[in-house]
């Protein structure tokens, strides 16, 4: 779908955050024009008053019958922003919530059961262009209520549409927080290195680059990141020497990160309640 398709109904953007700024510079560089975007956010930016000034609609009514309203607010604060958009409850506007730990079914009780809802999961490169999201719906989305949530979201990276809600945990445990992890990947390569007599601004650098590197190959390799691990380690060489503290069965990074992601997982659904 091309985002140009739903211009004349219109977007409702509420909170205009980090990620929520992210979703409407790639919307509006994907062709979809200001005057189709309503954005509430009680905190306007300067560069968001900028938008506004090119035809942004900025705390303004409400369009009648919008096709997307985007809720892109914290997940405390969402009790108190629904209200503002129950009235598109329950009618063909289709809601696309990017709130951690808020339900489907939390948001139904909120907006109304009959309403059209997907939840998405996107993660911090989207503010790069690089993110990747998963998508879910309620048994109220069609294939077309789909393609659109899937449009909104590429217009920030890849998307991936789940099979069931309740993967939406381990989702947000692996890429929704995962970027965290690789940051402390950087810091930690960042500190060894230091400590091996790197100057500070040296080592971050090299870990820096390296991780990037490393992460657009494995991306884009046709090599599993298995083999591309075993292509770079020579037998009895440096690498080899890392990859036997890193690989150890217990303590190793394998199995940290097995219980970093379940530690997530976890508490996402205390979170989803």
């Amino acid at each position: 779908m091309d985002l140009s398709e739903i211009a004349g109904r219109g977007v409702v953007l509420l909170g205009c955050g980090k990620m929520g700024t992210a979703l409407l510079e790639g919307w509006l560089a994907g062709g979809l024009a200001p005057q189709a975007i309503t954005v509430l956010e009680p905190e306007p930016t300067p560069r968001l008053a900028g938008r506004a000034a090119e035809g942004l609609r900025l705390n303004a009514e409400l369009p009648a019958d919008p096709a997307v309203a985007v809720l892109a607010v914290k997940p405390q604060s969402m009790g108190d922003a629904l209200p503002r958009l129950k009235a598109l409850g329950n009618g063909s506007t289709l809601f696309l919530s990017i709130a951690a730990g808020t339900t489907l079914a939390t948001l139904e009780a909120a907006i109304g059961a009959r309403t059209p809802i997907v939840r998405a999961m996107p993660n911090l490169p989207a503010s790069v262009g690089r993110g990747i999201t998963a998508l879910v719906g309620n048994a109220r989305v069609d294939a077309g209520g789909m393609a659109l949530a899937d449009a909104l979201m590429r217009a920030v990276g890849l998307t991936v549409q789940l099979g069931d809600e309740s993967q939406m945990d381990a989702v947000t445990a692996v890429s929704g927080s995962g970027p965290a992890y690789v940051f402390l990947l950087v810091e930690a390569l960042a500190a060894a290195g230091a400590v091996e007599g790197l100057p500070a601004d040296l080592a971050l650098a090299l870990a820096r680059a390296t991780v990037g590197g490393a992460g657009d190959l494995a991306e884009s390799s046709d090599s599993d990141p298995g083999q591309l691990r075993v292509d770079v380690t020579s037998p009895g060489g440096t690498t080899a020497a890392a990859l036997k503290v890193l690989m150890q069965e217990e303590d190793g990074l394998p199995a940290l990160i097995a219980r970093a992601v379940a530690a997530a997982a976890r508490r996402s659904r205390e979170l989803a309640g």
